[in-house]
């Protein structure tokens, strides 16, 4: 006989996977791209934490600072949301950002890059330098400025990057990246050995978000697109956080590996027991250490000195 208790003894992990599921079960192939974006903004909307959100045109990419107290003016971090390049915007990874934001001490500047299949490869990495290009238009310099992502916001973290090395640009400080999509061609072995572990994200819709993002003669080797497939010499430290449940794993898990060996200082961290993006949920533990962990790195990398506390 279940007790009134039972709800109370519910792993935290799979509550925030129930959460997911009464998503996606209320999808049909009738369903629009407009209304997915829409649903997957009102189930993470919000802000758990003390930060002022304020809308900027970053350069003419629409996006929002989130600041939280005293902090410094000559510090920042340029976030891109995940979402498979299809879904997500800065209102879905408010709270997130916000999070971040708050345990780091730094402003935060998200982006609503344009999505596909509207705007297709290479849109989301324009934008993404134009946002980092304001950054250094507002008289930061790029030792004060930090990229993080999640998922293809993970990859857009990456490519832009890679995109700014090869143009010769100044980069970034440092890059964090949470569950990144690295690899278009989902050919890493996770996708078979994580298959029943991971609840949501199996290869046939990873694929079919590839092809949204890149079309159908879309290249998913080309490393602005898959960045497990570039020459990552050069890149700033980075921090990459990966569940052990994800079919997606290998992406991080080949990316730190490719990293360390051309010499970028590349930590990975692998959780136990977590799903894709974990972060998204902040009744989840071990989300609250991730971002912890997280905000250190960014600290540091940042010469952020006064420790704050993760909500």
């Amino acid at each position: 006989m279940a007790s009134a208790g039972d709800d109370i003894a519910i792993d935290p992990i799979e509550r925030a996977i129930e959460r997911l599921r009464a998503i996606y079960r209320n999808w049909t192939r009738e369903t629009t791209v407009a209304q997915m974006r829409n649903d997957w903004d009102a189930a993470f909307a919000g802000c758990s934490v003390p930060v002022t959100c304020q809308p900027v045109s970053a350069g003419g990419v629409d996006g929002e600072w989130l600041v939280p107290a005293d902090a410094p003016r000559d510090k920042a971090m340029l976030y891109f949301h995940g979402g498979g390049f299809r879904i997500g915007s800065v209102a879905s990874h408010r709270d997130l950002t916000g999070r971040i934001a708050d345990a780091s001490g730094c402003r935060v500047l998200s982006i609503n890059y344009r999505l596909a299949p509207e705007h297709r490869f290479p849109a989301a990495l324009d934008d993404a330098l134009t946002a980092y290009q304001y950054l250094c238009d507002q008289g930061l310099r790029p030792a004060g400025i930090a990229f993080a992502g999640d998922s293809a916001g993970g990859n857009l973290v990456l490519a832009a990057m890679l995109a700014a090395r090869d143009r010769g640009l100044p980069l970034p400080a440092a890059g964090a990246l949470m569950s990144p999509w690295t690899d278009l061609a989902a050919a890493g072995a996770s996708y078979e050995s994580r298959a029943e572990a991971d609840p949501i994200h199996q290869r046939a819709m990873i694929l079919a978000l590839a092809r949204n993002y890149l079309g159908r003669d879309g290249d998913v080797s080309n490393p602005l697109a898959s960045p497990l497939y570039a020459d990552l010499t050069g890149l700033p430290p980075l921090l990459v956080q990966v569940g052990d449940r994800e079919t997606v794993r290998d992406d991080s898990t080949e990316l730190a590996a490719r990293a360390k060996a051309v010499g970028v200082d590349a930590e990975l961290q692998v959780w136990d027991g977590m799903i894709h993006v974990f972060q998204m949920f902040p009744e989840v533990p071990q989300a609250r250490a991730a971002i912890a962990s997280l905000a250190a790195f960014l600290r540091n990398h940042l010469h952020i000195g006064h420790e704050r506390a993760p909500q």
